[in-house]
């Protein structure tokens, strides 16, 4: 499949030096220039040969932490001598690599420690000979390309590079043969929530009929989905997360454990190693706990455990591998209940690639559906928010949040709803969470007092009802709650598993959906609900839906099973009726108008008639910006669907295949007759670029 285009690079190279001051201080990342601050009293060090000891007495420092998939490890130091005894660490032979500790300028709580890789994207026009120097001039070694975008390549700092990958990025970035440069960073991973209300035994999120705190259909409509499919094991659910007690009774059953996977420990055997690591059981137990006869049940018993226990960080190798293994090992749905612990976080390149390329290349090219939570701040997933009353001030006026992995493009975002079919009240919300799921409710400002902010947000005083989440829990005294369930479970991250479970139950039913069509059919058959109260923090109303049927508190609506599997079985015979596959291509080379509102016209003749059932449109362009451009698909009854709005940035080729797959606009045009002319529009509205459209194909099943 070829990649979606908001995986194509999307900022334009800088021509302007950065000033010197700056040059340690500015993170490339995701397009974005993000500032930084240095942390007092620490810095981390690479001295393999060293023990840590002698380093502590030698330079008058204390260890903190060993910083997991490197080398490094973390040191605090008396403030005022930081400088001074990093260079003299700097000045030893056997230390070969020191780097200040870091904080986003505007999130001054999560730390940020720079890595020792190095993503270069360049000009298609850069030659070898080019990527060579620029190789030798900083002293970097070559390690791969990077799969997905092209002319892009990863490298590796060595002894001899004269500065850290932070600095090199920033020199880089202002060469015109050079995209992007992004410096490899490690940010701690922050499950979305830990539960704080009390015990609720019993699965109301599944089905009820009433009781305490519970509206008319809050649950997610699962018993009569399970009368057409309680789950298939050849659909595997990747719970990827902090651990997982795999010796779970409701975990047992022959075929469903699959791939199990410990990056932490680097074994597999992904258990947890204390108390602190129940979140990923009580999250698999919601998606998949099987159905036998004790314990509780998941939302699809009969599908496959993936297990994975991540690395605990979100640097760039860690998500790479994680999706690699969810690729390489045949997961049908991964779910991830986490997201960077930081308040604004834009994924590299090479995190956009992983995930895309599960979401394209998975399940055999039919794609991995990917659910992550959309977080527990009652903040956008991608916006701006006036901040005040934090205590100590830790945030205050216009603040820029964004969690890069719920913005994904291929990713389903889940927000959360109550047993009462409300807003939780820490839900996370915006224009990119596609639906959501029911969890418990609980004030805002959880987040930030687990992932170590040292202030937290400002709080709600009004009550929250809502009953908790039953599942999983570690076996004994070790987990949230005495025994092995826990009623108080909730969050995004209870959410999240909720609708990979429904997932999971919809590829059961037609595993021949990809991952974008899972998606739609999601978003497509959820329930409206409405919450016409403001938001009691915020003072917001976005519980309702426009004119499209989306909200920004509950995207689409709430997951409903028994539709969703319904409607997987009936694309699944409607794909068995499409008789006669008509394929026409135009491969004229037209010059696109510069600044036109007519644009140029192409157009196809389809002479067979028949009730369309299927329609994909490819088109390759080639234009200086791609931003300028809209594209657009009229059909012979005169009805046109825009294909492609003006979001493609400074790209310059565009080659790419719009489907009712991932162009929902495209359904209007099915069954309709097949019969008459086609036409394909392009329009260039912005002056100076020019391009033009070198052939586009039209596919229509009927």
């Amino acid at each position: 499949m070829i990649p979606h285009p908001d995986s194509l690079p999307d900022d334009s190279p800088q021509t302007t030096p950065i000033p010197e001051e700056s040059i340690g201080l500015l993170l490339q990342r995701g397009g974005e220039e993000l500032g930084l601050l240095k942390v007092r009293d620490r810095f981390t060090l690479c001295s393999p040969e060293i023990p840590i000891e002698q380093l502590e007495q030698a330079l008058s420092i204390h260890h903190q932490r060993q910083i997991p998939r490197t080398q490094l490890v973390e040191f605090t130091v008396d403030a005022e001598h930081r400088d001074e005894t990093m260079q003299v660490a700097r000045d030893r032979e056997d230390v070969v690599f020191a780097s200040h500790v870091y904080q986003l300028k505007d999130d001054p709580a999560t730390f940020i420690y720079l890595g020792d890789q190095l993503t270069i994207q360049f000009n298609p026009d850069t030659d070898d000979a080019t990527i060579s120097a620029i190789e030798t001039e900083f002293c970097l070694k070559s390690v791969r390309s990077l799969i997905g975008i092209p002319n892009t390549f990863i490298f590796q700092l060595t002894p001899n590079s004269p500065e850290n990958p932070l600095k090199i990025a920033n020199r880089l970035i202002t060469r015109p043969e050079v995209l992007t440069a992004e410096p490899q960073i490690i940010v701690p991973k922050q499950p979305s929530y830990h539960p704080q209300d009390p015990l609720y035994p019993q699965q109301w999120y599944l089905n009820h009929s009433g009781g305490s705190n519970l509206a008319p259909r809050s649950h997610i409509d699962v018993e009569k989905a399970w009368d057409i499919t309680r789950g298939n094991r050849s659909i595997v659910v990747a719970i990827a997360d902090d651990a997982i007690d795999v010796n779970h009774p409701d975990f047992q059953g022959t075929g469903k454990i699959v791939a199990p996977k410990d990056f932490k420990d680097k074994d597999f055997i992904p258990l947890p190693s204390g108390s602190g690591e129940s979140h990923g059981t009580a999250c698999a137990g919601i998606a998949v706990a099987e159905e036998n006869g004790q314990g509780i049940v998941g939302v699809a018993p009969g599908c496959a455990l993936m297990p994975i226990r991540t690395s605990g960080y979100l640097d760039d190798t860690s998500i790479e591998e994680l999706f690699d293994w969810a690729i390489e090992n045949d997961a049908s749905v991964v779910s991830c209940s986490w997201g960077a612990a930081t308040v604004y976080f834009p994924l590299s390149l090479r995190q956009r690639a992983a995930l895309t390329r599960a979401a394209t290349e998975g399940r055999g090219g039919k794609g991995c559906v990917i659910v992550f939570a959309a977080g527990n701040a009652n903040r956008p997933i991608h916006g701006t928010i006036f901040e005040r009353g934090w205590t100590n001030e830790l945030l205050r006026g216009p603040t820029n949040w964004l969690s890069g992995f719920a913005v994904h493009p291929d990713v389903i975002a889940v927000s959360a709803c109550t047993s009462l079919s409300k807003k939780a009240a820490y839900s996370n919300w915006g224009t990119n969470v596609a639906v959501c799921a029911p969890s418990n409710n609980a004030p805002p400002g959880m987040w930030f007092e687990k992932t170590g902010f040292i202030s937290t947000a400002p709080q709600v005083n009004a009550p929250t009802p809502g009953n908790g989440v039953f599942t999983t829990d570690l076996l004994g005294v070790a987990g949230y709650e005495v025994g092995d369930f826990v009623g108080s479970f909730g969050g995004t991250s209870s959410a999240c598993p909720v609708v990979a479970g429904v997932a999971a139950l919809v590829l059961s039913a037609n595993p021949d959906l990809t991952a974008a069509q899972v998606k739609r059919i999601l978003q497509d058959t959820a329930d409206k609900i409405v919450d016409r109260d403001a938001d009691s923090q915020l003072g917001m109303r976005l519980g309702t839906y426009d004119t499209n049927g989306y909200s920004q508190w509950f995207g689409y609506g709430k997951v409903n099973a028994f539709k969703a599997v319904q409607d997987a079985q009936k694309q699944r015979v409607q794909t068995a009726k499409v008789a006669q596959v008509l394929k026409r291509r135009n491969d004229h080379n037209l010059a696109i108008p510069d600044n036109n509102s007519r644009g140029v016209t192409s157009t196809l003749q389809i002479t067979e008639s028949g009730l369309v059932q299927d329609i994909q449109v490819t088109v390759d362009i080639e234009h200086d910006f791609l931003g300028d451009l809209e594209v657009e698909l009229t059909s012979p009854k005169d009805q046109t669907v825009l294909l492609q709005s003006r979001t493609l940035g400074v790209n310059t080729q565009l080659q790419y295949t719009y489907s009712v797959d991932n162009t929902p606009a495209l359904k209007s045009l099915l069954n309709q007759d097949s019969f008459g002319h086609w036409q394909l529009r392009v329009i260039d509205s912005v002056p100076t670029d020019t391009g033009k459209l070198k052939s586009w194909e039209l596919v229509i099943g009927i």
